[in-house]
């Protein structure tokens, strides 16, 4: 019987297709790859040749015509096999999106084909080293010279550049009628002259590289920008709420894979008469994360309806709370999966520890937890802005 909060049959067949795929692969392999710095292309092809990579992408550009409760379904299962691809959250979500919903048509036979199958990521670029999460302070630049544009600046922590044929940068014009500068958007390819990507070194074990971006008098053509110069603010929160979505299906995901294995370690390990799964202080911080896992994946459910059906405000508002649900509850399930190993948990053999640094990041990006709470303060609450 199907209820009111439970998804759709073509959902949960899609949820069961990924996890098979993604078994194919698991956790030893993904690690495997990423302590050998080799990428995880093959798994990305699979999953584009499949249909999944671009299922929230409109079908006359190679997608499946879905929403985005069906690509962040996607992301939850691959991370629950073990296997969390971070340019989902990238490629398909914010820039898809995005493209989808305020590029030429142009723009959109060029770029979302590519990003559907796999054959072409694309990266986003937002954070600055001295800007943080305050995107009102970010300061690379966009110039205009005649036809063409001109970026200059610096970005911090963009994902896959190594991978991305290109980057979707957000950057800041004057306008000319009014001096005041506004966000605008550029998909900017990585091998044009005057960029540079610097590698930085991370203690995630992951295939999927951070980078600092320079952006050096990059020259681009006037066809690259995404949207209306001027309505830059709105067209970069289109990409924002799926990005919260995402990273909390991402967030989910590796909790539940943490649970996974938590709890088939606790069935089989016995240090005295029983199994350690019959011991309360074992079996209830466990119960205790597959309550926490379950309401952060219904808000994200929450989160993703409304988005798919609109609502943008009240996507905006749940898609932070189920971030923050899902960050919490993924750094909850790591540590207690750890614990429940024991010393096992510390070991690689058992590819427990890594997780405690995979899932911290869900606490800091794609927005700190302190901001997200600072949203729902004044937001839901109505307090005064504190920032």
């Amino acid at each position: 019987m199907t209820v009111a909060f439970s998804e759709s049959e073509e959902r949960q067949e899609l949820r069961k297709a990924v996890a098979k795929l993604a078994s194919k692969y698991g956790r030893d392999w993904f690690t495997e790859k990423a302590r050998a710095g080799e990428k995880t292309t093959e798994l990305w092809l699979e999953i584009g040749k499949n249909g999944y990579l671009g299922i929230n992408i409109p079908e006359e550009y190679g997608g499946g015509g879905g929403g985005i409760g069906d690509i962040a379904a996607v992301c939850e299962e691959l991370s629950a096999q073990g296997c969390p691809l971070l340019l989902m959250v990238v490629s398909p979500a914010i820039c898809g999106t995005i493209i989808s919903r305020y590029g030429t048509e142009d723009q959109k036979q060029r770029w979302l084909p590519g990003i559907c199958d796999g054959t072409s990521t694309m990266a986003f670029a937002i954070t600055e080293p001295d800007a943080g999460t305050n995107t009102h302070n970010i300061t690379t630049t966009a110039r205009k010279d005649g036809d063409e544009w001109v970026l200059n600046g610096r970005k911090i922590y963009i994902s896959g550049v190594d991978e991305a044929d290109n980057v979707l940068v957000v950057a800041r014009a004057e306008d000319s009628k009014t001096g005041k500068v506004k966000p605008v958007l550029f998909v900017v390819p990585t091998d044009a002259a005057g960029l540079e990507a610097k590698a930085i070194p991370m203690e995630i074990v992951s295939p999927e590289l951070q980078f600092t971006v320079f952006l050096d008098d990059v020259r681009l053509p006037a066809e690259a920008l995404v949207g209306d110069e001027d309505g830059g603010l709105v067209q970069l929160f289109a990409g924002l709420n799926p990005e919260r979505i995402m990273a909390a299906s991402f967030s989910t995901g590796l909790a539940r894979y943490a649970l996974d294995r938590a709890t088939a370690y606790a069935k089989e390990r016995t240090v005295f008469k029983d199994a350690i799964g019959a011991h309360q202080a074992i079996a209830h911080p466990l119960a205790q994360s597959h309550i926490e896992i379950e309401m952060a994946r219904l808000m994200t459910q929450k989160a993703a309806a409304l988005y798919d059906a609109g609502d943008d405000m009240g996507a905006g508002e749940a898609a932070n709370m189920a971030k923050y649900a899902a960050a919490e509850a993924a750094c909850d399930a790591a540590d207690r999966a750890v614990q429940t190993h024991g010393g096992n948990g510390i070991t690689q053999e058992y590819g427990m520890a890594g997780l405690l640094v995979a899932t911290r990041a869900g606490r800091i990006a794609p927005v700190s937890r302190e901001m997200i709470l600072n949203f729902v303060a004044m937001h839901s609450l109505g307090l005064p802005k504190s920032y």
